[in-house]
């Protein structure tokens, strides 16, 4: 079944979300959490992103969004909507025309976090006016170039700060929102927990 409409997460807002200060955002999802649809209609909660990527040459890649699924409904209205370029460094062979793989990941869990943040503390009632990030990403390339047996391949650590600005709220109720926050991202849990990984020769 295929349909083009936006997912019906969220009912239409006044003014498109991009155009509005923190805090009237924040007024605004106040009465459009998502939470009411899904609990309505738990198969709303079945959700699935997909993306295409190819290839540019060399270690760089290009990648557009695809088609999002919804509780077995396809929404086609994001097909190729957004594209991104990723490549390497020339200090790791490549040419450096994007951000880097790792960098990418910084990004998706600095937009869960931001994303998390407005909705939970719009949920609690916290005016935030403003939302900062300053990520780190640290990996042993040992274990990638296949030096050290012993050394993962992957991130060592990352680690994040966060800048949250409120006129009205605590420092204590700020540092309450960044720790559940954590506990509530959809990125957060994929990095920190295991996932299902399926990757096969199409």
């Amino acid at each position: 079944m295929l349909i083009t409409p936006a997912i019906p997460f969220i009912k239409k807002l006044q003014e498109p979300l991009c155009l509005l200060p923190l805090n009237l955002l924040q007024t605004q999802l106040r009465s459009t959490i998502p939470v009411k649809a899904v609990r309505s209609q738990p198969g709303l909660g079945n959700l699935t992103f997909q993306m295409k990527a190819r290839s540019s040459g060399g270690l760089t890649v290009r990648t557009e969004t695809g088609a999002t699924i919804q509780n077995g409904v396809i929404d086609t209205s994001r097909v190729g909507k957004f594209s991104n370029i990723g490549d390497e460094p020339a200090g790791l062979l490549g040419t450096d025309t994007g951000m880097s793989p790792t960098e990418y990941i910084m990004q998706a869990l600095a937009g869960c976090y931001t994303a998390t943040l407005t909705m939970m503390a719009a949920e609690k009632g916290i005016d935030l006016d403003g939302i900062e990030l300053d990520l780190n990403f640290d990996i042993n390339l040992n274990g990638f170039l296949g030096l050290d047996s012993n050394v993962r391949k992957g991130a060592k650590s990352i680690r994040v700060d966060v800048h949250l600005t409120s006129k009205t709220a605590s420092r204590e109720e700020l540092e309450a929102l960044v720790s559940e926050m954590q506990k509530n991202s959809p990125i957060h849990d994929t990095l920190a927990n295991p996932v299902e990984m399926i990757t096969r020769l199409a």
